[in-house]
């Protein structure tokens, strides 16, 4: 059975540094996998973001009440193999396009606070961060939510971070990332065991 690997592009330039990363893993995956890009910053959305109203874990399905385009990415996270978040660093920490669809990952859980257990569909999966940033400082402070939410969910879990990366599309010039990033997709294939399944 084919994998699928859903990637989620938190940055709001459609051909900026983000984008370029994430063409390049894509390079490196290499028709092992289906593969489908979410860019975040153009979803259409019915909130800012998670409202707390905790309706969701009122009912046996998975996935956030409120109808519009980052509950159906939601769905199609709870359905892939592979998850990657793809962001730039903004002032230490991920986009706020991107943060939306973290802070909505909540109803992807169900807790039994008397139990104190809970269950997900994300579990098992793996969890990929892509991030850069314009100097070397702050991706430390971006990651640090991604590993402990890999860690708590029970989600394998890697990262691909490039500091000094400049600014939006420098990172196009950078023959060094484009094999570092194509090797991450590769690794990417090796460590999830995905075998070609097409030919393309």
């Amino acid at each position: 059975m084919t994998k699928k690997i859903i990637i989620i592009s938190g940055s709001p330039k459609k051909d900026g540094n983000t984008a370029t990363l994430i063409k390049w893993f894509r390079e490196g995956v290499a028709g092992k996998a289906d593969i489908e890009i979410v860019n975040a910053a153009f979803l259409k959305t019915k909130t800012k973001g998670c409202m707390a109203c905790r309706a969701c874990q009122k009912r046996k399905e998975y996935g956030c009440v409120i109808k519009d385009e980052v509950a159906e990415t939601l769905q199609k996270m709870a359905k892939a193999d592979i998850i990657v978040m793809a962001t730039p660093l903004f002032f230490f920490s991920m986009s706020a396009q991107i943060k939306h669809i973290v802070d909505r990952m909540f109803s992807l859980y169900k807790w039994d606070n008397e139990a104190n257990t809970f269950k997900t569909p994300l579990k098992g999966k793996m969890l990929v961060l892509i991030a850069s940033a314009y100097e070397d400082i702050g991706l430390d402070a971006l990651e640090k939510p991604f590993v402990l939410t890999a860690d708590y969910t029970g989600m394998k879990y890697m990262s691909l971070l490039i500091p000094n990366a400049g600014e939006s599309g420098d990172l196009k010039k950078r023959e060094d990332v484009r094999k570092k990033a194509r090797a991450f997709g590769k690794k990417i294939v090796t460590r999830y065991g995905l075998r070609v399944t097409s030919k393309k």
